[in-house]
């Protein structure tokens, strides 16, 4: 306090407009005021080429993830939640510490606090009942927070993204701050709690990639009204972040756009073109 309450709460409930509001703006301001340059030019100081990144097991999934916005009709089976939930939220072990007992997850944390919870909203999960539940990380459950979810509902929870108003789950990051707060009481420690959750979206992310599945990710939330249905204050535990999944949609190898099967050019970075030569 006071640096890091103001940014938390001078962020919160962002009045985002429509989708089609905030796409015709983005195109407007593209003509106007393009852009700032995606990568930085460094100048004609002296460089050193690099050996090719070797392949690795891994190395698949990292690049074929992707983040969709259109999916396909069938739901997501119960067993990829379960895979899920586990691989990104899940202790794997713990570690009795001079701190006391610290969860093990498959991303790092501050401190090994672990501030993040998740919970999921399920609205087409084979298997499961409509509804939000509370991912208990350590027996590896789910706990009924609210019954029920509709698509209009799912839709304000995301900032009226339409794109996911019907997408079959989505999980809500909350940050449980007292858990950081314990170990750093200083400011700086609200970015670790950022920090945190980002290394849990991209490990969700590249999970759902590996299991054939559009992920997503967004920050654009409702974020009181989400906080009033998952029963939590908002102060000592708020929301945070959003991932979410589907199937994908057939007859597509990536669906960035809502209404559009087109998908964007890709062209390989400069160090693929020079190694072609």
């Amino acid at each position: 306090m006071p640096e890091a309450a103001a940014f938390h709460f001078g962020t919160k409930d962002v009045n985002y407009g429509s989708q089609q509001e905030m796409d015709d703006q983005l195109v407007r301001k593209t003509a106007s005021r393009p852009p700032p340059a995606p990568v930085k030019a460094y100048g004609t100081t002296r460089r050193r080429s690099l050996p090719p990144a070797r392949p690795s097991d891994l190395t698949r999934v990292l690049i074929e993830r992707r983040t969709w916005r259109k999916f396909g009709a069938q739901p997501v089976s119960i067993a990829d939640v379960g895979t899920l939930l586990g691989h990104t939220f899940g202790v794997q072990q713990w570690a009795d510490t001079r701190a006391g007992l610290c969860a093990l997850k498959t991303s790092p944390s501050g401190g090994a606090r672990h501030p993040i919870e998740a919970y999921l909203l399920a609205r087409r999960v084979a298997g499961l009942s409509r509804g939000c539940y509370y991912y208990d990380p350590d027996a590896h459950e789910l706990a009924l927070v609210k019954p029920g979810m509709t698509a209009q509902r799912l839709e304000a929870y995301l900032a009226r993204q339409t794109c996911y108003r019907d997408v079959p789950a989505v999980v809500v990051m909350t940050a449980v701050f007292k858990r950081s707060q314990w170990r750093y009481e200083f400011a700086r420690a609200y970015r670790v709690v950022l920090l945190d959750a980002g290394h849990l979206c991209q490990t969700f992310l590249l999970v759902a990639t590996s299991l054939g599945l559009a992920p997503f990710c967004t920050a654009a939330l409702a974020d009181s009204l989400l906080e009033r249905d998952l029963q939590i204050d908002g102060v000592n535990e708020s929301v945070i972040y959003a991932c979410g999944v589907g199937a994908r949609p057939p007859s597509l190898g990536w669906a960035p756009w809502p209404d559009t099967s087109e998908v964007p050019k890709r062209i390989p970075p400069k160090s693929a073109r020079q190694a072609q030569t």
